[in-house]
């Protein structure tokens, strides 16, 4: 009787840990990401982690912060043989509104999402991911090419593409009433309709606002006047760099040879064996 209990006993344990098995590493989602602590403050290493459920040699896993408002940081991560990834961003810069942030990772094809999000105390930083700022000059991400600057009233924080929007957010820490001059090369922002130069759209803090503008064949420089307390100018044209970036770049070339693949399968699926 003692032989046919511990049986039951065992084979009941065995089921058990047959159904708990998933909870040791295997991932039920495609992909997922967390961060490491669910708030950060200004100076704060974020540290981003995350795991996909099917290895796809050589591609890598792009990744996008932003708020409400504006893209902060971009990157694409290498995927370990183990199906992890992760990075480490620096909580601050142009991520300098206090608010929440969505950190959204893609893996593959476009329906290969996941978010997760974490809170922020606001920064008053002098730098950020993608972008470094001197006294004359701003360098951002995916382009050479400086971005010349001259400001009165505040200081300019840091220079970042939105690669939807076709625009430049630029993050400034505004103490009085003051403007901001940007030489902008056109390697880098433009706005033109079949051929020939159109108007840029600018706003302040979401309102758009008039602006001076003198143009060359290589850049266009802006001045915006800006009030007391401004935080955020946006600069919209019709192509930001990189246009069609490396992260966009690859994620289509995926879903296109995801599409390839899953045609060729089909098709040998119905093919007659002999």
């Amino acid at each position: 009787m003692k032989s046919h209990l511990t049986v039951f006993a065992l084979t009941a344990i065995l089921f058990a840990s047959i159904g708990m098995a998933p909870a040791f590493g295997l991932i039920q989602s495609p992909i997922v990401v967390m961060t490491d602590k669910p708030s950060y403050s200004d100076g704060e290493t974020i540290i981003v982690t995350g795991e996909v459920r099917d290895l796809y040699s050589g591609t890598p896993v792009s990744l996008i912060v932003k708020n409400d408002k504006a893209i902060v940081a971009l990157a694409q991560l290498t995927v370990g043989d183990d199906k992890k990834f992760s990075t480490e961003i620096t909580a601050g810069g142009t991520m300098r509104i206090a608010g929440s942030y969505t950190v959204e990772v893609t893996y593959g094809t476009q329906n290969r999402v996941a978010t997760t999000s974490f809170e922020f105390g606001g920064s008053t930083g002098t730098q950020t991911g993608g972008s470094s700022v001197t006294d004359k000059t701003v360098s951002i991400e995916g382009s050479d090419d400086l971005i010349g600057y001259q400001i009165t009233g505040g200081k300019l924080l840091g220079i970042i593409p939105d690669l939807e929007s076709k625009s430049l957010i630029i993050s400034i820490d505004a103490t009085s009433d003051g403007s901001l001059t940007l030489t902008i090369p056109r390697s880098v922002l433009d706005a033109t309709m079949n051929g020939e130069d159109d108007d840029f759209f600018v706003l302040i803090d979401g309102e758009e606002v008039d602006f001076d503008e003198t143009t060359t064949s290589k850049d266009r420089t802006l001045t915006i006047a800006f009030p007391a307390g401004a935080e955020e100018i946006e600069i919209i044209g019709t192509f930001v760099v990189p246009e069609f970036g490396t992260i966009a770049a690859m994620i289509l070339a995926v879903a296109i040879i995801s599409i390839i693949a899953v045609s060729a399968k089909s098709r040998l699926s119905i093919m007659p064996r002999y």
